[in-house]
């Protein structure tokens, strides 16, 4: 992972920026220039500055958002529940730009949507199955960007990640903001929310042991959950915690029970989306006979955020500082 000096210098010239839907600082850059980035280990030059992009799912969107690049965009995909808007900077991106569909990206609602450069990830759009691929969108003419946090790392055929996760998110501010001329917005965002990360790590007690903390996704049988590469591990770590599934050299994955119980995390963290509500998981693991005697279960110690808090976005820095205030109050 490469450190983001570069943009040092872009920080200290950077826009104050007020209100929601911040306007795109002016730039000289010529959008019929091709312009080289480095995406999942790969070096990928775009022909030109894409004017019709289409992103899949919520936190990918609202990097879009973020960097006040909502008249680049022709649309996004993703499921009826975004998550509470309140509060969020960015959410007039969603009254501006087309909602494709609420399922996700499919070569027909991009060619209809004439789009000129696909943003999505692998399991955050880009499949195997359907042929929705970045080798795919080629063959028709259409570039792609891999979310990073979504990186095929090579250990297996569908493990992922190939950096820390906020260093992830950085990453893709930081090729977004060369990609599209917003360089010192892109570098205003990586300075704030490392600013943010920042202010939580200080506040970590110095020498206390940290809460062992378990990310549940899902799953009755088995239960889906963060390893090492998805933003829950550092979110988690960043908070004062630590993720008892960090040895998992994956993102969002598969894991067993038996392995839960064997780290008795001190604290579950819900993560809240889909058909079955926070408070459902909630009952579920509180009354789920094998966990009876993991810490966290006994105490009753669960917290919720939301899908868009724990995937790669802009909402992450956030998500940081509410579980570290919740996790200093563990133990007292």
């Amino acid at each position: 992972m490469p450190a983001l000096r570069p943009f040092a210098a872009a920080v200290a010239l950077a826009l104050t920026v007020t209100g929601c839907g911040a306007s795109v600082e002016s730039t000289a850059t010529d959008a019929s220039q091709p312009v080289t980035l480095t995406n999942c280990g790969r070096t990928v030059t775009y022909d030109k500055v894409p004017e019709r992009v289409v992103t899949n799912d919520v936190g990918i969107t609202e990097l879009m958002f973020a960097l006040g690049l909502e008249d680049r965009m022709a649309g996004f995909a993703m499921p009826d529940d975004k998550g509470d808007l309140t509060g969020v900077p960015w959410k007039d991106g969603y009254d501006k730009v087309k909602w494709l569909s609420k399922d996700q990206l499919t070569k027909e609602n991009v060619l209809d949507a004439r789009a000129d450069l696909v943003f999505a990830g692998w399991n955050y759009g880009f499949r195997e199955d359907g042929g929705f691929t970045p080798e795919a969108l080629d063959k028709l003419g259409i570039p792609s960007y891999i979310l990073t946090e979504s990186c095929r790392n090579g250990r297996t055929d569908s493990s992922r990640g190939i950096v820390p996760p906020l260093d992830a998110l950085y990453t893709d501010l930081a090729n977004l903001g060369v990609l599209f001329g917003v360089e010192r917005r892109a570098a205003k965002l990586i300075a704030d929310f490392r600013r943010q990360t920042a202010e939580v790590r200080a506040k970590i007690p110095a020498g206390a042991e940290r809460p062992g903390v378990f990310l549940y996704d899902s799953g009755q049988d088995q239960p889906f959950t963060s390893g090492r590469f998805a933003a829950p591990d550092q979110i988690i770590s960043e908070a004062g915690g630590v993720n008892v599934m960090h040895d998992v050299r994956d993102s969002w994955t598969t894991v067993g029970w038996e392995s839960v119980v064997a780290r008795d995390p001190d604290v579950i963290v819900i993560c809240d989306y889909g058909d079955v509500s926070a408070r459902r998981k909630r009952d579920f693991l509180l009354a789920y006979a094998p966990l009876r005697n993991v810490s966290a279960v006994k105490n009753r110690r669960v917290f919720v955020l939301d899908y868009v808090d724990l995937v790669e976005s802009p909402r992450n820095p956030s998500a940081v500082a509410r579980l570290g205030a919740y996790l200093r109050t563990v133990g007292r």
